[in-house]
């Protein structure tokens, strides 16, 4: 089983940056592969991006393609979503998930998720 933590959120202006963590415990952490996914209110939750175990493997969603990066770090137990640019409508709940395997986009494929953290991007 694996604990999953957010961290990072907060509010910025429109054109700024943030950097998301998800820190992980429990065991094998560097076996799961790990999303981002975001909810926005009246909103369904929606994928933001994902890494294989390896780090070898990512993907993004279209609408923050050449804006945010997803990276890992096993050695700490750490997923990190580095955001740029952001705009107004990036603004909502982030949270990370992790599952077995490989990179998928859909929500109910992953098994254990984070608290979420909040991202408010002011116009």
């Amino acid at each position: 089983q694996v604990q999953l933590v957010e961290s990072g959120g907060g509010l910025v202006q429109a054109g700024g940056s943030l950097r998301l963590s998800c820190a992980a415990s429990g065991r094998a952490f560097s076996s799961y592969a790990i999303g981002w996914f975001r909810q926005a209110p009246g909103k369904e939750r929606e994928f933001v991006a994902a890494i294989s175990w390896s780090g070898s493997v990512t993907a993004h969603a279209d609408s923050v393609k050449g804006r945010f990066t997803i990276s890992r770090d096993n050695a700490k137990n750490t997923v990190t979503l580095q955001m740029n640019s952001l705009k107004p409508e990036d603004t909502a709940v982030y949270y990370c998930a992790a599952k077995s395997y490989g990179v998928d986009l859909r929500r109910g494929k992953y098994d254990y998720w984070g608290q979420g953290t909040q991202v408010t991007v002011s116009s």
